[in-house]
């Protein structure tokens, strides 16, 4: 019988964690993309070269970030559907979001054999978000930087 247990949790366990580095090459993607976007940007000129410039480089990045964890909780959504915890993605879509922005109510809504993915799913938000709040503050400060640099001179 405690065979049957560990087996039972160690299926949900890998696919969530299979789920989890899906999400971390997308949120990759996102800031290689922040990156290469900003380092353009930066190199054209347009970094910290006034208010409007700097807003849309800004919401530019935070939509990256954005679009991302929009992905990220679709990749999740899928996930649910394909266990069969859901059997309308719109559902398996909401719930997703509910758990990935660790709202969360994965441990009612679930089977007991799928349980373990809502709080790996939570966890996974939660490191995203981190990553994106990263991500902008970085260009934000390079962006404050710059700005400062230019008005001593």
């Amino acid at each position: 019988m405690t065979q049957i247990h560990r087996i039972a949790i160690l299926i949900p366990l890998a696919v969530g964690v299979g789920a989890v580095v899906c999400t971390i090459v997308i949120h990759g993607l996102a800031l290689v993309t922040t990156v290469a976007f900003f380092r353009y940007e930066r190199r054209l000129g347009r970094a910290g070269a006034g208010f409007w410039s700097d807003l849309r480089i800004v919401v530019t990045v935070v939509s990256f970030a954005f679009v991302a964890h929009l992905i990220e909780i679709a990749l999740w959504a899928a996930l649910f559907v394909i266990c069969g915890e859901f059997s309308e993605f719109s559902a398996a879509y909401y719930h997703s979001a509910v758990n990935y922005t660790t709202l969360g109510y994965g441990d009612v809504i679930m089977t007991p054999s799928w349980k373990l993915l809502g709080p790996l799913e939570a966890a996974d938000g939660a490191l995203m978000f981190g990553v994106s709040t990263g991500m902008v503050f970085a260009v934000i400060q390079h962006l404050i930087q710059t700005r400062f640099i230019d008005l001593r001179k």
